[in-house]
C-alpha cells in the first residue's frame, strides 16, 4: 500500500514555508512531507531527519530528484541539535514532526511492528539499539508488564493481560504475542483486542515519550524567532504531552499558539487515507525572546 503522508496541506499552511528558507522535517519517515517542502524552496533547504536509517534511506531515494534541496540525517529527537549543527545549520524557520508509524515500518513483518503479518517482536525504531519489545515482554515482571500496558496503552484489562503473557512466556513473534492476548480477551469491538498492547509496547521500546519530552524541551531553541513549529500526533498520550508543552511555552513567553483548538483531518483525506482518522495537528510560532530552559 502507498503510504501517503497525513494532514500535508495543514501542516505546510502552518509552517508557512518561504522559498528561501531553512526547515527540519524531525520525522523523514518516507520522505513525503520532505519532498513537499522541497518542491516550495527555491534557495531554502530542508534537514530530513529520522532515527530509522532504513526509513531515511528510503526518503532519499524517494525524493532524490530534489536532493539539492535537502540534506539527510539520522537523529533522534535528541539528536536534533547534533543534527543541525552537521549540516552546518544554526536554527530553522520551521520544524514538523509526525509522529505516526510510517506505513513501511507497519508493512515490513520482520520490523515487527504489526500483529497483521507475523514477524519477530522487534519494534525497534533504532536497529542499533539492544532492547527489542520481546525482551520487554520476556524479562519484565508481571508488575512492570501490567503498569506498561495501563499507563502507555491505557489498557483497562492490564492485569489480565500481564497474567497471560508472562504464563506464556517466550514470545518471541507478534503472530504469538496477538493470539496470546486475544485468548486472554476475546474481540468485543471492532479494534483488535491487540492493539492497544502493541501501541505499548512500540512507545516502550523506543522511549517514544521520553523523545517527545526532549523535542517539547529544545524546540524553541532550534526555531528562529518567527518559525514554527507543528506537531502532528496520533495518540491521546502523546497529544496531552504536545498541548501542555505549548502552554508551557506560552506562559514562558516562548511562543505563540496558532491553533486555539486541535486541527483534524478533513472529511475527504479520512475518506481516501484512513490512518489519518485520529490524527491531530497543533502549531506554534517562537518568539524573539525564546530561549532554552534546562
Amino acid at each position: 500500500m502507498e503510504h501517503r503522508s497525513v494532514m500535508l496541506a495543514e501542516a505546510l499552511e502552518y509552517l508557512a514555508i518561504r522559498p528561501d528558507g531553512v526547515y527540519l522535517d524531525a520525522t523523514a519517515g518516507l520522505g513525503g512531507h520532505t519532498r513537499a517542502i522541497a518542491e516550495r524552496l527555491t534557495t531554502g533547504l530542508v534537514i530530513a531527519s529520522d532515527r530509522d536509517a532504513d526509513s531515511l534511506e528510503r526518503a532519499r531515494k524517494n525524493t532524490e530528484d530534489l536532493a539539492a534541496r535537502i540534506r539527510y540525517q539520522r537523529a533522534s529527537f535528541a539528536e536534533l541539535r547534533e543534527a543541525l549543527q552537521a549540516a552546518g545549520i544554526g536554527k530553522v524557520d520551521g520544524l514538523l514532526a509526525d509522529l505516526g508509524v510510517s506505513r513501511y515500518q507497519l508493512t515490513e513483518p520482520e520490523r515487527g511492528f504489526s500483529f497483521m503479518a507475523d514477524g519477530p517482536l522487534d519494534m525497534r525504531m533504532d536497529r542499533s539499539q539492544e532492547m527489542t519489545a520481546a525482551d520487554l515482554v520476556n524479562f519484565s515482571s508481571e508488575t512492570e508488564l501490567a503498569d506498561l500496558l495501563y499507563r502507555l496503552g491505557e489498557e483497562r484489562r492490564a492485569r489480565r493481560l500481564a497474567r497471560a503473557i508472562v504464563r506464556a512466556r517466550p514470545i518471541n513473534t507478534t503472530g504469538r504475542l496477538a493470539r496470546v492476548v486475544e485468548e486472554a480477551v476475546p474481540r468485543t469491538a471492532r479494534i483488535h483486542p491487540a492493539t492497544q498492547t502493541f501501541m505499548a509496547l512500540r512507545l516502550a521500546t523506543n522511549g517514544e515519550l521520553e523523545q517527545l519530552d526532549e523535542l517539547l524541551r529544545t524546540a524553541p531553541e532550534l526555531v528562529s524567532a518567527g518559525g514554527r513549529v507543528v506537531i502532528i500526533t496520533f495518540m491521546s498520550l502523546e497529544d496531552r504531552r504536545v498541548k501542555q508543552g505549548f502552554q508551557e511555552w506560552a506562559r514562558q513567553g516562548r511562543a505563540v499558539i496558532l491553533t486555539k483548538h486541535v486541527v483534524k483531518p478533513r472529511e475527504d483525506e479520512v475518506r481516501t487515507n484512513p490512518p489519518s482518522r485520529s490524527a491531530k495537528l497543533r502549531a506554534a510560532e517562537i518568539s524573539a525572546t525564546a530561549t532554552l530552559v534546562r
